[in-house]
């Protein structure tokens, strides 16, 4: 048998050290005549980025809805007999790291509910702040038996999403979200389907991007315009906060459920999303570049080369050796192929140095007073190591600059940082963060100069890992928690009257007919 995928990634400097993840990539195609289920593999395959613990397909051919989802990267769970399978003229797909709930299969998605008229398939980027709240709801509009995807063992805010959206027998599903969508707070954008419409959605606050795309025959949404590049969708504009979006065979319609109150992500420009995406009509990669200069204006220094660690921090170090004429180069060669490994090395292979992912190219770091350019630091453990292998490699100096301020605070909107305790520059000043990481300098580029980069309001972004500001009102610390479901009794329920009767189940693939 082939491995199954465990859901943990061991591919960075250090193993078993984590960086700044993102919740989720969501896609969504109708496309009458279209192998749907291959535009959403591609379409995954191009949001890969955006997770890598789980990743899903729901397809539909008008009468049923099929999915297939499992645990590990796109290309793991999916090849070509799984594809053919998935049926249909309209599909959605996902892929998972996860910020609420733990990284099993239950809590892969798309997620499943029957509803008045049919069947739904959800797939969720983000992460709410109301959970307690809706679970209550949940419970008060559908009593205390759980059903659906909850009676699966699902202990995700989508899987809540998903029991609200699909527990109305006397409206439409349109009509329904129209109702439960104003409920919702935090950060969402969803994709999801019934057997014969693609919808979407995004938070009045547009936390998390979301794109709607053209096909010849149809329409795309994505997380990232690059996943439009990628299936050859042209890109049409934004799925406007506080809208929903419902295609079917009449054509496009769009509703505004709540108000726009722009707070767009602005960790999204310096390190989540692909460079080749645009995000409010910015390009990602020019922002990266021009935060990149901006470092050089605020930070400079006397050196030989400027060296990015490659790849989230090129972009910047590009825009680092123009605005300082110091010269750019290749200092650290990448590994391409590290995806995942299943061998997880002991503490004596360790301690000779294994290196996964990175090592330097001595003949261009020996003797070099070197800048190294990174998007952000967290804990802090990988540049340690980064820095401590640039000088066994002979750097003379080594001058760390940061395209991004120092992270202080948690991310409650869909972004899985480090505890607030484990952030290194919590309670330490810059320079006290140079001095723990081993470098002769560090900056940081400064919040003004990075908002500046992103050609955005900064009242039209949310800058709250950095300032600890945070747009969307939290809720008392015991009401949030990426396993706030799993530890605790709130009640929990559905519709005691499923609709549909599995009739499938084969590895990750589910399907459900009307009985």
């Amino acid at each position: 048998m082939a491995p199954r995928g465990d859901g943990l990634l061991s591919h960075e400097l250090l193993p078993g050290e984590k960086g700044p993840q993102d919740a989720c990539g969501v896609f969504g195609v109708w496309a009458p005549g279209e192998e749907v289920s291959k535009l959403a593999y591609f379409g995954l395959y191009a949001l890969q980025h955006r997770g890598q613990e789980s990743a899903g397909i729901a397809t539909s051919n008008g009468e049923q809805l099929l999915v297939y989802k499992d645990m590990g990267l796109v290309s793991q769970v999916f090849n070509e007999t799984a594809l053919n399978a998935l049926t249909g003229h309209l599909a959605i797909g996902h892929t998972r790291y996860s910020t609420t709930g733990a990284s099993t299969w239950e809590n892969a998605q798309p997620t499943l509910g029957a509803t008045a008229g049919g069947t739904i398939a959800l797939g969720h980027n983000g992460n709410l702040t109301n959970t307690v709240e809706l679970v209550d709801l949940v419970a008060e509009r559908y009593g205390s038996q759980r059903r659906g995807e909850l009676a699966r063992g699902n202990t995700t805010d989508t899987a809540l999403i998903t029991a609200l959206l699909t527990g109305d027998p006397d409206h439409t599903l349109e009509a329904t979200a129209l109702e439960v969508l104003p409920r919702l707070r935090g950060a969402f954008c969803l994709v999801f389907m019934d057997e014969r419409t693609l919808y979407a959605a995004r938070d009045p606050q547009g936390v998390r991007p979301l794109v709607l795309g053209r096909l010849e025959r149809g329409w795309v949404v994505a997380s990232e315009s690059a996943a439009l590049d990628i299936v050859g969708a042209s890109y049409v504009r934004e799925v406007e906060p506080g809208e929903l979006i419902c295609i079917d065979a009449d054509g496009l319609r769009s509703s505004r459920f709540a108000p726009v109150d722009r707070a767009g992500c602005v960790f999204e420009y310096v390190y989540l999303a692909r460079p080749d995406t645009s995000i409010a009509r910015r390009s990602v990669h020019s922002a990266r570049v021009e935060m990149g200069r901006q470092l050089a204006r605020e930070f400079p220094v006397d050196a030989d080369i400027v060296i990015p660690v490659p790849e989230s921090g090129t972009p910047a170090a590009v825009g680092y050796a123009a605005e300082s004429g110091i010269r750019f180069a290749q200092g650290l060669t990448k590994n391409a192929y590290v995806g995942r490994t299943f061998i997880e090395p002991s503490q004596t292979l360790r301690q000779l140095g294994i290196r996964l992912k990175l090592n330097p190219l001595r003949e261009v770091i020996r003797g070099q007073r070197i800048v190294v350019v990174d998007d952000s630091i967290v804990r802090g453990n990988t540049q340690r190591a980064l820095i401590r292998m640039l000088r066994e490699a002979g750097a003379a100096e080594v001058h760390v600059r940061i395209s991004s301020p120092p992270v202080k605070w948690p991310c409650f909107y869909g972004i899985d940082f480090a505890s607030r305790a484990e952030l290194i520059a919590t309670g330490l000043t810059p320079a006290e963060v140079g001095a723990s990481l081993g470098a002769d300098s560090l900056g940081y580029i400064s919040l003004e100069g990075m908002v500046a980069a992103t050609e955005q309001p900064k009242s039209q972004l949310c800058t709250a890992c950095f300032t600890g500001s945070y747009p969307i009102e939290l809720p008392p610390s015991a009401a949030l928690g990426k396993h706030l479901l799993e530890q605790s009794e709130l009640p929990l329920g559905a519709p005691e009257d499923g609709l549909h009767t599995l009739v499938g189940t084969t590895g990750g693939a589910t399907a459900l007919e009307q009985p």
